[in-house]
């Protein structure tokens, strides 16, 4: 009996796990309207267990419930509820599922936004590659904002000097204060240099839905200096779904940051908004580096329910200091200070200690919010006008040393410690009255009535009485501007987009008294306004304001003071036609730039009790000079079928130069030889795709003439000074292929290779200015020999290989190689003042490995919250690389003299470079770990 019963009570358990477990099936494909969605996460709500979509997008799911809801979610687009009823055994197929992307689709942003000349894939006959928010979210870590593109083609990214903020980025060969850096549709390089900043928006990457790099003219409508392309960046709008996340990160060198954001989603009444705010602080990599950023940004905006109106606004800033390695190190010194043969390449040559804490004269702090408001009004069904306005207010300054101790400036090897170390304790002591040794022998600093006197002077070996002070030089701006385009739809095929561009900047220029070092007065006498030898005793704050509008001026002020004034007027125009297969346009631009310098320092007022006639009087303050340029170009592209494309472009720019080269010699008197820079590009490229493979192949040619160029001094005997190179001619033309390619709905491969072949042709001149911008060398311009010489500064032959595998749902793993070669040294004068010079000194090539690894845990009621976590490995093979240099000594030439032994024949080469040589060294390996919760 008792046999007969467990098999009952067996049976009919069977009956019940039987009957929980076969409710049936359900099946169906998701895509987002354009194609399928391989990978995207189905889930039953109420049960963590969950299936991805293949290749096709198709999935299948079992469930043990007759009704319910399936969660369907793929990063990038909003997650969909979908409620399904099923019999028992049966299979229930949904068909089609179509899931809308949010913002971090740029399909969407361009709907939203006519200001914003994004690129679309096989229409816009230009070379676009584009990175999107989680991408950068993921795989940035602690690199720098515009190293996410380093594995795009012929993009060539360093850290530079490596501190927070520091690096730079080169496309196709052009340096970034030629490539036009656009946020949300307004430009944001400096209008005096072109400069772009990387510190002043470290808070980028926080807010950023999505960046395109657009290599070559690109597809601006502006009149902007895309010489090697453009980097279209987009930030969060208000109208995100209502939800936040907050995050934590941490890595090497105490890196730390928290973030926090929240978005209400477009309520009933059309309003919505967004606020994200975080922090970031670390020691910095390179030793002597210390940081600490923060970040806000604010959105809020309105869309009327007719959908005529869509209004944004956003603020954002992010103040930071953080401290540098701006002199460049010999080779030699790397090694010096290293151990056992091999370079301390994290060696700074700035820094050490002043009274027990780091020190640094080398400090960056600034703070440079932005502000727009995007107004896009739909006036009928074939007509748009899209506007924005905006503004920016920088405050802030680079820190230096100036002076010297007995003819030694800070950097100067006899005030060093025995680590290499900048013994900032010998210099407070000297400048305070103490007796130090010095170069083994005792000195002892004089006073000169009663005062221990700073000034900007080095002295010599025998003088006793000068000091060495930390000065800042400040470059705050107010910029104001305004775009507003006109779409208008004249027929099925053409539109016609018009509009205008105006600016307005004005830039603040001056040098101040930081830090004394014990020192009692600092003793100025370059101002003519003011009576000789100005005892100057205010120290400044090394320390950004949190005020964005705080005041742009100082009471005391050193070595400059003058204003930089720019207006910029242009208009545009383009026309465009498409059809099913074929996409052509024409664009053409024309600006006026207008520049002026108010020098209140080195040019007298008028009237200063003397009837004595001085023409240095109308100096003081310019008339505007008035420059016009623009540009033309058009393009096409042709879709032969759905799998295959081809496009060509072609254009040409007058470019209108930069304000040192209006105004060269940091002077007020205008340039005798002033002209437009002229660049001519020619592009054609080819695409393939299908639902797997998707390859862009382009070939392109840049010629670049009159150019006008600045670039820092090398030397440790004019640190902080600079060069000025004119009549520069460039030619660059190269190849450049890129692909992806999902092999299975788990493993996806991505790839790249560029080669460029980039020189100069014909000659150039060079001049030479120390930090306070005096000529060094008498002011007579020096002839560089540059015929057929590589441009450095970047690699021109670029290659990357990666792949990701989701070995798990949802936990993926990931690796790029990336390679560098043909990599050659900046200009370097001294190098190429011969017509028999050696050509630019190439850099040994070099291959880093990054990789990481990601787990996402759907959490909440509906799995539609998410925890992420995210671990990154950069450099995995420590490798170690020279990723620039200053200068072009080469192993064959001569240690000393025009004879005798070499560096290669006495041992003073690595890697084949001559030891003598000023570089920077790329980072090691690095890590970082950060946990994500979006709710």
């Amino acid at each position: 009996m008792k046999t007969i019963k467990d098999w009952l009570l067996s049976g009919l358990l069977f009956l019940v796990v039987a009957t929980a477990f076969s409710q049936g099936k359900i099946t169906g494909t998701i895509t987002d309207a354009q194609g399928s969605l391989p990978g995207a996460n189905v889930a039953v709500k109420g049960n963590a267990t969950g299936v991805s979509a293949d290749i096709d997008g198709k999935f299948s799911i079992n469930t043990t419930v007759s009704s319910g809801e399936l969660i369907i979610s793929f990063l990038g687009y909003e997650p969909k509820s979908v409620k399904f009823s099923i019999a028992n055994g049966a299979t229930k197929n949904l068909g089609t599922v179509v899931l809308i992307s949010n913002s971090n689709e740029l399909d969407e942003i361009v709907v939203k936004s006519g200001v914003i000349d994004v690129a679309k894939a096989r229409k816009t006959p230009v070379a676009v590659s584009t990175i999107k928010a989680i991408e950068i979210q993921e795989k940035l870590g602690t690199q720098e904002f515009p190293e996410i593109l380093k594995n795009t083609p012929s993009v060539y990214v360093t850290k530079s000097g490596g501190g927070f903020g520091d690096s730079r980025i080169n496309i196709r060969g052009f340096d970034q204060k030629n490539i036009a850096v656009m946020i949300n549709g307004a430009p944001v390089n400096d209008m005096e240099s072109g400069a772009v900043y990387w510190s002043n928006w470290a808070g980028l990457s926080d807010v950023t839905s999505a960046m395109q790099v657009q290599r070559g003219l690109g597809s601006s409508k502006l009149a902007i200096a895309s010489v090697g392309g453009t980097i279209n960046i987009i930030t969060k709008s208000s109208d995100l779904k209502e939800g936040g996340s907050v995050s934590s990160g941490f890595g090497n060198a105490n890196y730390f940051k928290v973030q926090g954001s929240y978005n209400t989603g477009v309520m009933e009444n059309g309003l919505s908004a967004s606020i994200l705010l975080s922090a970031t602080q670390g020691d910095g990599y390179i030793d002597g580096t210390e940081f600490e950023g923060q970040n806000y940004y604010i959105a809020l905006g309105y869309k009327s329910k007719n959908d005529k109106h869509d209004i944004q606004f956003t603020f954002t800033g992010a103040p930071q200091w953080h401290n540098q390695r701006s002199t460049y190190v010999s080779i030699a010194n790397y090694i010096k200070y290293g151990s056992d043969g091999e370079p301390n390449t994290r060696y700074n040559s700035d820094w050490g200690t002043l009274d027990g804490k780091e020190f640094n004269m080398k400090r960056n702090y600034y703070h440079k919010p932005v502000g727009s408001i995007n107004w896009d009004y739909k006036i009928n069904e074939t007509t748009k006008l899209s506007t924005i306005v905006y503004g920016s207010w920088g405050r802030g300054a680079g820190g230096s040393g100036t002076g010297g101790i007995a003819g030694n400036n800070y950097v100067n090897d006899n005030l060093r410690t025995a680590t290499g170390l900048v013994d900032y304790d010998k210099i407070q002591a000297y400048n305070s009255g103490l007796p130090v040794s010095i170069n083994g022998q005792t000195k002892t600093r004089t006073m000169i009535d009663n005062q221990f006197q700073n000034s900007a002077s080095t002295g010599t070996a025998t003088n006793t009485t000068n000091g060495i002070s930390q000065i800042s030089s400040y470059n705050s701006h107010d910029w104001y501007g305004a775009i507003a385009s006109l779409n208008k739809q004249l027929n099925k095929n053409l539109v016609l987009d018009f509009g205008v561009d105006a600016r307005t900047y004005k830039g603040i220029h001056y040098q101040v008294l930081n830090n004394l070092l014990g020192g009692s007065v600092f003793i100025d006498s370059g101002n003519k306004n003011l009576p000789a030898n100005q005892q100057i005793t205010k120290t400044y704050s090394v320390s950004p304001s949190f005020n964005p509008f705080v005041s742009a001026s100082a009471d005391q002020k050193i070595n400059f003071d003058y204003d930089g004034k720019v207006n910029w007027v242009g208009a545009f125009t383009q026309l465009e036609y498409s059809n099913d297969d074929l996409t052509a346009f024409v664009q053409a631009a024309i600006s006026q730039q207008g520049f002026k310098k108010i020098d209140r320092f080195q040019y007298p007022e008028f009237n200063q009790g003397t009837t004595v006639a001085n023409p240095d009087y109308d100096l003081r303050e310019t008339d505007y000079k008035n420059i016009t340029g623009g540009n033309v170009k058009g393009g096409a592209n042709y879709n032969i079928n759905e799998n295959h494309n081809v496009f060509v472009n072609a254009g040409y720019y007058s470019k209108q130069p930069f304000f040192n080269s209006v105004y060269p010699n940091n002077k007020s008197k205008l340039n005798g030889n002033l002209t437009n820079e002229k660049i001519t590009g020619f592009e054609a490229g080819y695409g393939f795709r299908n639902k797997s493979v998707n390859v862009n192949v382009n070939v392109y040619n840049t010629k670049w003439k009159d150019r006008y160029q600045r670039s820092t001094d090398g030397g440790t005997d004019n640190v902080g000074g600079y060069f000025d190179f004119s009549g520069i001619t460039e030619i660059h033309s190269g190849i450049e292929v890129e692909g992806t390619v999902r092999v299975t709905d788990k493993l996806k491969i991505n790839g790249m290779f560029s080669k460029g072949d980039w020189n100069y042709k014909g000659n150039s001149l060079s001049n030479r200015y120390d930090v306070s911008n005096n000529p060094i060398g008498g002011g007579t311009p020096t002839t560089l020999y540059l015929d057929k010489v590589k441009v450095g500064d970047a690699a021109q032959l670029t290659a990357s290989l990666g792949a990701a595998y989701e070995v798990l749902t949802r936990l993926t793993v990931d690796a790029n190689y990336n390679y560098n070669d043909d990599l050659y040294a900046s200009i370097s004068p001294n190098n190429f003042s011969s017509e028999t010079n050696k050509g630019a000194l190439e850099l040994p090539s070099y291959g880093l490995m990054d990789a990481g690894l990601s787990y996402k845990l759907l959490v909440g009621k509906k799995k539609d919250d998410s925890v992420n976590f995210r671990l990154n490995v950069n450099n995995v093979l420590d490798k170690v690389y020279i990723a620039e240099s200053k200068t072009n000594v080469f192993a064959s030439d001569f240690v000393s003299g025009t004879s005798g032994a070499t560096y290669a024949s006495s041992g003073a080469t690595y890697q084949g470079v001559a030891t003598s040589n000023n570089v920077y060294f790329g980072f090691g390996r690095t890590w970082n770990f950060s946990l994500r919760y979006n709710f």
